[in-house]
């Protein structure tokens, strides 16, 4: 069998499981796994540019899927009523002194001779830009989260459409990927995987405990959509008229409206990445990060400039990732900062990648599709096993309650035994590397 025909049934295999669960479950429910299939196919990706082309090992994922999601917010979202009023202006001004601080402190040290003089100076600057930054940005949170803090209680946003965000988040991720990766890619691999890491996790944190900017665990909600509201469907005449000649009721029609439209916004999106990618891996460029990835030293050696040529990938895949994250988040309609648990979903990016085949960009995407499906179904299928297995126990028994409990446990369990198998038997993955 040519490469061409299993990788056409490797991705006509997740196409069936996709249509099976519209035939046997609903419609609804296949449409959103395609949905959130084809958004982690855009995560593993951004980690595919990483890791596939460059070598890098980063699992601070999420962090960057978050700054994504941040920026759908600050983009959509209309300003709170009083927020810039009451303490806008001095948040925006701490945010300054914080920024001069620090410049101020890289500074003493460059122009400085080392020493104590320089260490007292050092000291000095940060210290004491600390009190002040405090001093003004305090006072100036207090003011925001007081305003009506049971529905906003924070900033807001600038009130633009929600597709600008996507390709905003994109930029934010790779502003907060160049700043880490100045100072985190010259690391080892294994501490470049904790840096990473640590970093996350103060995203995800700053996320949860500042109201003024994100509502914290409160959550922001009723993020606009790109594409109509079902009510909004569903009073509408000409829309029910449609629908009664597919035979469909208007409430599940909208549904079904809703979910696709975003699929369709979704899948361009994808198709954009993908091809971006084949081309970037195809061009110089790519074989030279392949070259650096396979030997730094001898490519070292030749004249290239290993470091910058890792924060240049670092970078463009986190801007992927953070793309990613704002149509995540314009899919949920809601930002939960309480919902990124970098581990969990960390894991399971990489377990696309690898599955998939690492440094191939369609082994990436077929990953995505494939694991997001397992993920969502492997419980629904563990309950239907539990229910077959014990259907001739007597209700109460302790050995029935127990199956059904460990159902939910079963989806972990699945990822360890795909990755397993896959190691096994196709190491380099389903549609390996060329």
């Amino acid at each position: 069998m040519s490469d061409t025909m299993k990788n056409t049934g490797l991705f006509a295999l997740v196409g069936g499981l996709v249509l099976i669960t519209g035939f046997v479950q609903s419609w609804n429910a296949a449409i959103l796994i395609v949905n959130m299939g084809l958004i982690s196919a855009i995560m593993a990706i951004g980690v595919n540019l990483q890791w596939g082309f460059a070598g890098l090992f980063n699992i601070g994922i999420m962090g960057f899927v978050a700054i994504g999601g941040l920026a759908t917010v600050l983009v959509s979202m209309p300003a709170t009523p009083g927020a810039w009023d009451a303490g806008g202006l001095g948040v925006f001004g701490a945010l300054l002194l914080g920024a001069a601080t620090v410049a101020g402190a890289i500074q003493v040290r460059i122009r400085m001779a080392p020493g104590r003089w320089r260490t007292v100076a050092l000291l000095a600057v940060l210290i004491g830009g600390f009190f002040i930054f405090r001093a003004v940005l305090d006072p100036a949170v207090y003011a925001v989260e007081q305003i009506n803090p049971a529905a906003t209680g924070y900033l807001g946003g600038l009130g633009l459409p929600v597709l600008v965000a996507w390709p905003v988040g994109g930029l934010f991720a790779a502003g907060v990927a160049w700043l880490i990766g100045r100072t985190a890619l010259g690391l080892r691999a294994d501490y470049l995987a904790i840096a990473t890491l640590g970093i996350s996790e103060i995203i995800i944190a700053v996320l949860k405990n500042e109201d003024w900017l994100t509502r914290g665990v409160k959550n922001v909600i009723g993020i606009p959509r790109p594409v109509p509201y079902e009510i909004d469907l569903q009073n509408d005449p000409g829309f029910v008229e449609t629908a009664a000649g597919l035979g469909l009721d208007p409430v599940t029609a909208s549904t079904l409206y809703v979910k696709f439209g975003y699929g369709v916004l979704f899948l361009i999106v994808l198709l954009i990445v993908l091809w971006l990618a084949q081309m970037a891996l195809k061009s110089p460029w790519g074989r030279m990060m392949r070259a650096i990835r396979d030997n730094e030293v001898a490519a070292e050696a030749m004249g290239k400039d290993v470091t910058g040529r890792h924060l240049q990938v670092f970078i463009l895949g986190s801007a992927v990732c953070g793309i990613a994250g704002a149509m995540m988040t314009t899919l949920d309609g809601q930002l939960t900062p309480g919902s990124y648990q970098p581990l969990r979903f960390t894991f399971l990016v990489w377990v696309m990648v690898i599955v998939g085949g690492s440094g191939n960009n369609f082994g990436s995407v077929l990953g995505g599709m494939l694991i997001w499906f397992l993920w969502v179904q492997v419980e629904p299928m563990a309950l239907f096993v539990v229910h077959l297995i014990t259907a001739g126990m007597a209700e109460g028994s302790a050995v029935k309650a127990h199956l059904y409990e460990s159902a939910a446990h079963m989806r972990l369990l699945t990822m360890g035994v795909v990755m397993l198998l896959v190691l096994r038997f196709w190491p380099r993955g389903l549609i390996p590397e060329k």
